[in-house]
């Protein structure tokens, strides 16, 4: 499973997605940070193109040949539907959370922003990380400010600012995956999306329904960009749905046999360690 992280953020942003996996049983997890995130230096990577790219080469060198998942958060979810359709023959399933379909802001189609609960509580324990706290808080809660701290906060405070601005003026893919493989992709996909989340919203994803006649698409209620923590238990469920819909695919086939016999569920769980290999910090849990 390689897992993408959203724009200036780092592999901590999904690592409360480890309920689910922990659920499901035995998948070997690859949380890589992006250039320009806290470990992984952008060198010269000046376009979301060439992001996508150097991913591509780093998932060849971590997995080989091997197949593999995919999931990704928001930026994340753009370069997943990416390496989705360009390594399609040996993934096994897609999964966005957020996830960028229209990589331009202005052509993006949004709710307008809400704000359904805000809880005066939050204000102390998130201090000076306030005011990043409620750009996409939608419900606000101190459960869901403690995770903010533990787990945006780091990738926010360690970005490479300079490298992010000079992606971000270059932030489209040269061409949409579903444009540029427009054959529909039929391995098990899921798309969740908030109802109130006006930072890429839900309604451009839905218009790719087609494409992905093997997808569940979920829009949450009270969710807003941080969906994961906002709707943290709805988002494990739905992933252990499609984690289990991905191991049924997989193991119908016989395609076991390339991980010497096992399915993905038979994998054991040992301890995180943390990995370099070309540019790319990388965070995996076996």
């Amino acid at each position: 499973m390689i897992l993408l992280h959203g724009f200036g953020l780092d592999h901590r942003s999904l690592l409360p997605l480890e309920t689910a996996f922990e659920r499901s049983g035995g998948w070997r997890r690859i949380y890589l940070d992006l250039p320009g995130a806290t470990r992984t230096p952008a060198g010269s990577i000046s376009s979301s193109q060439e992001v996508a790219d150097a991913v591509l080469d780093e998932i060849r060198t971590r997995v080989g040949d091997e197949p593999f998942a995919v999931l990704g958060n928001s930026f994340g979810g753009m370069i997943a539907r990416y390496v989705a359709h360009e390594l399609r023959p040996q993934v096994l399933g897609l999964a966005t959370v957020a996830g960028v379909f229209v990589a331009q802001h202005d052509q993006r189609d949004v709710p307008q922003r809400t704000i359904l609960h805000e809880d005066p509580a939050v204000v102390p324990v998130l201090g000076p990380s306030l005011e990043q706290y409620r750009e996409d808080a939608v419900v606000e809660s101190t459960d869901d400010a403690r995770s903010f701290l533990q787990y945006i906060s780091p990738g926010l405070d360690g970005a490479d600012s300079a490298a992010l601005d000079r992606i971000s003026q270059n932030y489209s893919l040269d061409l949409e995956p579903e444009h540029k493989r427009p054959e529909p992709f039929v391995q098990p996909t899921l798309h969740i999306t908030g109802r109130q989340d006006d930072v890429v919203g839900y309604r451009d994803a839905w218009a790719r329904v087609d494409h992905y006649p093997r997808a569940s698409f979920a829009t949450l209620d009270a969710a807003g960009h941080n969906i994961l923590f906002e709707q943290a238990e709805l988002c494990a469920a739905l992933i252990t749905d499609w984690l289990a819909r991905v191991r049924r695919g997989y193991c119908a086939t016989g395609a076991q046999a390339i991980f010497r016999g096992r399915c993905p569920g038979e994998w054991g769980l040992h301890a995180a360690s943390l990995a370099l290999v070309g540019q790319f910090s990388a965070q995996t849990w076996r």
